[in-house]
């Protein structure tokens, strides 16, 4: 279909001719047949140069890194329990690792936890909220998540005062209205609205009495987290790094855990996998790769993969930089094209991970517009959330390489003048 479409004017109506004129009783059809090809011929765009060596634009599970071979992997471990001497030390590896690698303080602690970011967020929101008041930021559908379960499963507004700050779709609320005297909740890089909060976080007081719950599932190693405003950081790997899903990261200040050995909700029973403390105090041996469950020993060894990689590029400095020219190359076109546009309205607080963008089309045109370009295998899973407004998701973590991002931007532009024929 496609090298008939590219070929030939003389190419196409031979062939044209050929299939349509077999025999005299299907001549008229012939007829409107090559008249409907012709049409086809005449009226679609030609392609507008190469597409994207790798079409994985999806927001997660995100696209492997480059390079990524299975071959590669350490399986020694697989077989093997987690509980043994060589699971307990790749699981510890892939937690010494990683504060290395993000410059995590010192007396900090790192675990991985079942359930990827959303358990780990959970289990953290499960454990601590309800000591003191709370201020619950959303600005996008993982946000809004957070403070429904808050208020509509913790039941929180019973024993505490939770105020709500929020703003629509590519917005941030004014986060200097939250109070360091509560608990703040929110999440540092909006994945459904391509909004993250401002470098720094200077919003969050340095004097804070109250702890800091921060979702940064698709921010951490792409943008620089500024820890010592953050006391409980959750993660996962299947984000910038291109890891696999299930598993999450929970990071903790020492305030933190200060909180989950003096605080103890009044009836609320924590499922097994939720439980960070034993008799009252810190249960360290998760910090230290004795994971609460059973995790998947392959995931662990891609993600330590993962890691390694990220260390060939230059870090996390080299992986901000990929994320910062995958966004550039946006931008340009944006810039250049009256029809797409950032969701995010403030240049400061867009993302350069999950990259939205409305489009000069109906919801049902955006659709198209999606449908084909996944059709030419120019990109794939690039439609905006389910409950965000009517969009484009263009993942620029640092596994997409940015000769993918240059070569898809024609490609927009032609499916743009496809869909609005």
């Amino acid at each position: 279909k496609n090298g008939c479409r590219l070929a030939p004017r003389s190419a196409v109506r031979t062939a044209s001719i050929a299939a349509f004129q077999p025999t005299p009783t299907t001549a008229v059809v012939g007829l409107r047949g090559l008249e409907c090809l012709t049409y086809r011929w005449m009226s679609a765009a030609p392609a507008p140069g190469p597409k994207p060596a790798n079409p994985e634009f999806s927001s997660g599970p995100c696209k492997k890194h480059p390079g990524y071979d299975m071959a590669n992997l350490d399986k020694r471990v697989l077989g093997r329990s987690h509980r043994s001497k060589l699971g307990k030390e790749r699981l510890a590896f892939a937690i010494d690792e990683t504060k290395r690698m993000l410059g995590i303080p010192d007396d900090y602690l790192v675990g991985i936890v079942p359930a990827s970011d959303t358990g780990a967020y959970e289990m953290a929101m499960w454990n601590m909220l309800g000591a003191r008041d709370i201020d619950v930021c959303h600005w996008e559908s993982f946000g809004k998540g957070w403070f429904a379960d808050a208020v509509s499963h913790l039941k929180l507004r019973e024993t505490v005062d939770v105020i709500e700050h929020t703003a629509g779709y590519g917005e941030l609320p004014d986060l200097k209205q939250t109070s360091p005297d509560r608990d703040i909740c929110f999440t540092f890089n909006g994945t459904t609205s391509g909004v993250r909060v401002p470098d720094g976080c200077d919003w969050i007081s340095d004097d804070r009495t109250g702890l800091t719950l921060c979702d940064a599932t698709s921010a951490v190693f792409a943008m620089n987290m500024p820890w010592e405003k953050l006391d409980v950081t959750t993660y996962s790997w299947q984000k910038v790094l291109g890891g696999e899903g299930a598993h999450g990261m929970l990071i903790l200040s020492p305030r933190a855990v200060e909180r989950l050995e003096t605080y103890s909700p009044d009836n609320r029973p924590l499922p097994k996998i939720f439980r960070l403390t034993k008799k009252g105090k810190l249960d360290a041996g998760l910090f230290k790769g004795a994971t609460i469950n059973t995790p998947s020993m392959m995931a662990v060894e891609d993600y330590i993969d993962a890691l390694a990689w990220a260390e060939s590029v230059g870090g996390v400095d080299g992986l901000i930089k990929i994320s910062n020219n995958n966004l550039d190359v946006i931008e340009k076109f944006v810039s250049e094209n009256e029809w797409i546009d950032f969701l995010a309205k403030d240049p400061a607080s867009r993302s350069n991970t999950s990259v939205c963008c409305t489009l000069d089309l109906s919801p049902e045109q955006i659709k198209a517009f999606v449908a084909l370009l996944e059709k030419e295998n120019v990109a794939l899973d690039i439609g905006g959330y389910r409950d965000a407004p009517p969009s484009i998701r263009i993942w620029c973590g640092a596994t997409v390489e940015t000769a993918d991002v240059e070569a898809l931007m024609p490609w927009l532009k032609w499916a743009y003048g496809e869909v609005k024929k």
